[in-house]
């Protein structure tokens, strides 16, 4: 683990997204035991074999967990973006289907 990924989402701002970070982080290295994990574009990015694989990117009142390498994938509603990726948007309160988002990651990154 990158402990500039590990400071980054510690230090986000309400503790529930520190909570839905770690959880998702937890969530790549679990589906993508070989991701690697680094800061880009002011925030974390986990890749396979160097490609993008999975982003979680925070707003003021969202975490948008972004999948790479998507075409193809049958993303249920909910998610937005264009073929190749595609994120969900995770606010306070909202629980998220944590197996499905494995799930599409895996089958996301398996050609990577």
């Amino acid at each position: 683990m990158n402990e500039e990924v590990t400071a980054f989402i510690n230090s986000l701002a309400q503790p529930w997204q520190v909570n839905i970070g770690n959880r998702l982080r937890r969530l790549v290295h679990d589906s993508i035991p070989e991701a690697e994990e680094r800061i880009q574009y002011k925030k974390p990015h986990f890749l396979k074999n160097g490609h993008y694989a999975a982003v979680i990117s925070p707003s003021k009142d969202a975490i948008a967990f972004m999948i790479m390498n998507a075409s193809g994938l049958d993303v249920p509603k909910g998610f937005e973006g264009p073929e190749e990726r595609k994120w969900l948007k995770i606010r306070q309160g909202d629980e998220p289907d944590y197996d499905l988002l494995a799930r599409l990651l895996t089958q996301a990154s398996s050609t990577l």
